[in-house]
């Protein structure tokens, strides 16, 4: 047996058991970072738990990476990559962009992906046969769009503050060119994206498990998703995703020049 979308959603709904009732009910806040703040909730512990109590009962042979609960068998040929809350400061803060992400990889490479929001009751889902929506606007197969030049893009960041001294210019450099620029959307950002409704995300500094459900889903969908240097997302860092060749390579130049 392999994982398929029905497992998927079956992951998604265990999470969403374990987030959605606690959405916007005041729930209790730890600070992970000391000297800033990186916040995690009892949400983000439980979802990632119900995840891992399925992958582990179904397909105990592959490893898991997880945020909240550390990891095993990263050497395996599977390997799940989970994101129980991905956008928690949202979460916190009563503003329906966060999702949970769940991610398959094989060899390293990401080959399956599930953006979760469970509020808005949308899922985003890719597979190997293409990148598919589900939720209020019923079921299609996600498509990014092509907005000819970086001139006419729609470009979403989490924030400018989370760019260093050496990449806020250089961020900005792009941001400077765009028709339309938003903050605050984690990952949500890239659903809409792999949707067509925007057209670049620019963000640094994440983990592998803030990318890995988002991967294929923005794959499938046309689109493309790197490093600023122009390698594989996987492993996180400094990430880019984009509708089209021509914005992609438009922004690439300017975040490396």
């Amino acid at each position: 047996m392999f994982p398929d979308r029905s497992f998927f959603n079956r992951l998604a709904e265990a999470a969403k058991a374990e987030t959605l009732p606690r959405f916007r009910s005041g729930v209790s806040v730890t600070n992970k970072l000391a000297g800033g703040f990186d916040p995690v909730t009892e949400g983000d512990r439980a979802a990632e738990a119900a995840i891992r109590t399925l992958i582990e009962a179904h397909f105990p042979e592959h490893g898991i990476l997880g945020e909240e609960h550390g990891n095993i068998g990263l050497d395996r040929e599977y390997v799940w990559v989970i994101d129980p809350i991905d956008g928690t400061r949202a979460f916190i803060s009563g503003v329906p962009v966060w999702g949970t992400l769940i991610g398959l990889q094989k060899n390293g490479r990401a080959i399956m992906g599930m953006i979760e929001q469970p509020f808005t009751g949308e899922r985003y889902f890719a597979d190997e046969s293409g990148s598919f929506y589900t939720g209020p606007e019923g079921e299609r197969t996600l498509k990014v769009r092509d907005c000819g030049a970086l001139s006419d893009a729609i470009l979403f960041t989490t924030s400018p503050h989370i760019f260093g001294e050496d990449e806020l210019p250089r961020y900005q450099s792009v941001e400077s060119k765009v028709r339309l620029f938003r903050y605050g959307t984690d990952c949500y950002a890239y659903a809409l994206l792999a949707a067509g409704h925007i057209d670049l995300v620019i963000e640094n500094n994440l983990k592998p498990y803030d990318v890995g459900g988002i991967i294929p889903v923005i794959e499938k969908a046309g689109g493309i998703i790197t490093t600023w240097d122009g390698g594989r997302p996987e492993n996180g860092g400094s990430i880019i995703a984009a509708g089209s060749r021509a914005v992609y390579d438009a922004a690439m130049a300017l975040l490396n020049q």
